[in-house]
């Protein structure tokens, strides 16, 4: 875990900076091989996205933060490409660079509806269960979400919004293997609380187990979140202090 965390805290220090998986491999003093495994099974995701995710955050961060252009972020952040950091901001975070800075960040939450190809289906797999929170937390909203991999990026293949801890219901989860998240914000300690769950495989006509899953505090080990449609989701249940923007849709 220790080797981990020296790792990450490198990624962070040095985003603008070339780092192959030989650089985080000898930061973490092991062999190439068994730093990426411990990494997957530590973070849930390989180290090279771990790292892009961050790169991802931090542009989220600058462009709602400073007036540097979009390309200049994106060098500083480690694309040596604005069309790459371009393309790769709008499919993880879902708008573009631009259009994310014109809103300052903030953008409506996930549209609540049910598709229409589950109705009048005599099957329908659905994903099922209860989300539990730490007594001490006052959490708002929590959004759950299926993802193909542990981590919030790109559109969900199935989401739903809670106003409080309790049991939820995805409907017409398609056939696969996908990564149930669920995140709030701590309504009065203003601190980040995930919980993960996967892989789980979904199959048509086998009704899964309803599961469990039991936010936590986000630690260092934890992918950044990069769809911005999940940030206004905890952003809306944020105290809002004089002068600050009013969130659209709230």
């Amino acid at each position: 875990m220790k080797a981990v965390e020296r790792v990450i805290h490198s990624m962070q220090n040095n985003l603008g900076e070339p780092i192959t998986i030989d650089d985080m491999a000898r930061t973490a003093m092991f062999s190439k091989f068994h730093f990426s495994r411990m990494f997957q099974r530590v973070t849930g995701i390989s180290p090279r996205r771990f790292l892009s995710a961050l790169r991802l955050q931090e542009a989220k961060r600058l462009l709602v933060t400073s007036s540097l252009t979009v390309s200049d972020i994106s060098y500083r952040v480690g694309y040596n490409s604005i069309g790459t950091f371009s393309s790769r901001f709008r499919t993880n975070v879902g708008l573009s660079p631009t259009a994310y800075r014109q809103v300052d960040g903030y953008v409506p939450p996930l549209e609540e509806h049910l598709p229409p190809s589950w109705l009048g289906r005599d099957e329908q797999s659905v994903v099922q269960g209860r989300i539990h929170c730490p007594a001490e937390s006052q959490r708002g909203r929590i959004v759950v979400g299926l993802f193909h991999k542990r981590i919030a990026q790109g559109w969900p293949i199935r989401h739903t919004t809670l106003p409080a801890a309790g049991e939820f219901t995805l409907f017409d989860v398609p056939d696969g293997t996908w990564h149930l998240l669920a995140r709030s914000l701590d309504s009065g300690l203003g601190e980040e609380y995930v919980a993960t769950l996967g892989p789980l495989t979904v199959s048509a006509g086998k009704p899964a187990r309803p599961v469990d899953m039991w936010l936590r505090r986000k630690r260092i080990f934890d992918p950044p979140t990069l769809l911005a449609q999940l940030d206004e989701s905890m952003q809306a249940d944020r105290a809002r202090l004089p002068g600050e923007h009013a969130l659209p849709g709230v």
